[in-house]
């Protein structure tokens, strides 16, 4: 057992105190502190402040319940108290018409049902779902993705799940549905499909509608779906989902992109400060703290940047830019931020760097995790541990700091591209097969 001589609760809470002295995006209250709202968790970080998850597990010990999904999707599980969230695209097994490629072309021709998915916690037991679009997609994806993977959001009071081309809908937790948005469809570079879920805070849901014709984003009110405001954004295909942060109590949406990093007023989508410096095909979302949001992406060149918030206009090449790194960023995988440390794999390899985030400087230059072949899955952490995920169904937990010190490496039977979930003293895994959820508790459920 890790850490045998301290109370999990007080871990807990000493976590909770480093993450909220670190982090300065929007405050959580304390019921999401609880749960795991978004992809990225209750303080958009990829921090569970009050969960306290398993150490190690394997097929045999610490599964609470192992549960089939239907369909493929690579969102993460989302959780608000007794319900785990999951979007998927579940193949019809019948051709479509009326909106599909034509017959003979390498587009899809099958019918997919983009399903909205909801368990109970406790047992892995369904407990509503609802498909809003029936159709045949109208181009196809990328070969490691399907046609749902973006992550729900719920603040306990609403669900949005955000199916891209398929629309925007807006449920109860009970699974009625209360709203849904049609935006158009998306053609997306090299026809990899669609990746960015939507932020929530507040009574505001935002999107960000990048693709390889007209671009914009736009914010709507999570109760009616009306639209609050949108404004045009120049860009290529952009796979990144906003950050909302606030500084001085004012919210404003981090948008991370290839051409320039913006960043937008959240009450009324004014554009309040820009920078460029990253790569082509800017994937990863935005983390922030210690009034920075540090932004980074990495394919064909590399760029990490630590950009000073308050500032207003134009930042390239200026003092806001507070320290930059060049050198092994993630492609796919986002940053995870925990203890004044950055951590993030090169390109989407098992090569894991940690920077100090005040200064930038390089505590572990792209260590190699023997095993792990393979990421897409963002590091997250907890109670003192930091989770890596590899696609080969391998996930390490690692003390955190300025050197690699493993607690422990675990193996299920499934490939894992979802981001983990982390809710009190349970880890959830979203696999290509099945949806896990593990369990720290002495006694556990099969």
């Amino acid at each position: 057992m890790i850490f045998p001589a301290f109370d999990p609760m007080k871990i807990a809470r000493l976590s909770l105190l480093a993450a909220l002295a670190t982090l300065s995006a929007v405050a959580a209250p304390e019921e999401s502190l609880k749960n795991w709202p978004s992809w990225r968790g209750p303080l958009s970080s990829g921090v569970a402040p009050l969960a306290n998850p398993p150490v190690s597990w394997d097929e045999n010990s610490h599964v609470k319940w192992k549960i089939p999904v239907p369909g493929e999707g690579t969102g993460s599980p989302v959780v608000w108290n007794d319900l785990v969230f999951i979007l998927t695209a579940v193949p019809t097994g019948t051709n479509g018409s009326g909106n599909g490629a034509p017959a003979g072309s390498d587009q899809p021709q099958e019918e997919e049902k983009f399903t909205v998915l909801a368990y109970e916690r406790s047992t892995g037991k369904l407990r509503w779902q609802d498909s809003p679009r029936v159709e045949v997609p109208h181009e196809g994806h990328h070969k490691d993705h399907g046609f749902a993977s973006a992550s729900a959001v719920t603040d306990g009071e609403v669900v949005i799940a955000y199916f891209g081309s398929r629309g925007l809908h807006a449920y109860d937790l009970a699974g009625k549905p209360l709203w849904h948005k049609d935006l158009g469809k998306q053609h997306t570079r090299n026809g990899f499909g669609e990746g960015s879920s939507p932020a929530l805070h507040g009574n505001t849901v935002v999107i960000v509608w990048d693709h390889q014709g007209d671009d914009f984003i736009a914010a709507f009110d999570k109760r009616t779906g009306n639209e609050l405001w949108r404004k045009t954004r120049t860009e290529d295909t952009n796979w990144s989902t906003p950050l909302i942060v606030e500084k001085e109590g004012h919210a404003q949406v981090v948008v991370n992109s290839s051409n320039k990093v913006r960043s937008y007023d959240l009450t009324n989508g004014d554009l309040l400060w820009e920078a460029g410096g990253q790569t082509a095909n800017a994937i990863p979302t935005p983390v922030a703290g210690d009034d920075r949001v540090y932004v980074t992406s990495g394919f064909r060149g590399a760029a990490f940047q630590a950009i000073t918030l308050g500032r207003k206009g134009d930042l390239t090449g200026t003092d806001a830019i507070a320290w930059t790194h060049n050198k092994n960023t993630p492609y796919v995988p986002s940053p995870l931020l925990y203890d004044s440390f950055l951590y993030f794999f090169a390109g989407n390899n098992a090569q894991l760097t940690v920077l100090d985030s005040k200064d930038g400087a390089t505590r572990l230059d792209a260590e190699r995790l023997d095993g792990i072949f393979g990421v897409y899955a963002s590091p997250t952490a907890a109670a003192g541990r930091v989770y890596l995920t590899g696609r080969n169904g391998v996930v390490w937990v690692i003390k955190p700091g300025a050197k690699l010190e493993v607690l422990s490496k675990n193996k299920l039977d499934d490939n894992f591209d979802a981001t983990p979930a982390l809710v009190g003293n349970e880890l959830f895994l979203r696999g290509h097969k099945y949806l896990y959820a593990l369990s720290g508790a002495d006694a556990v459920a099969k």
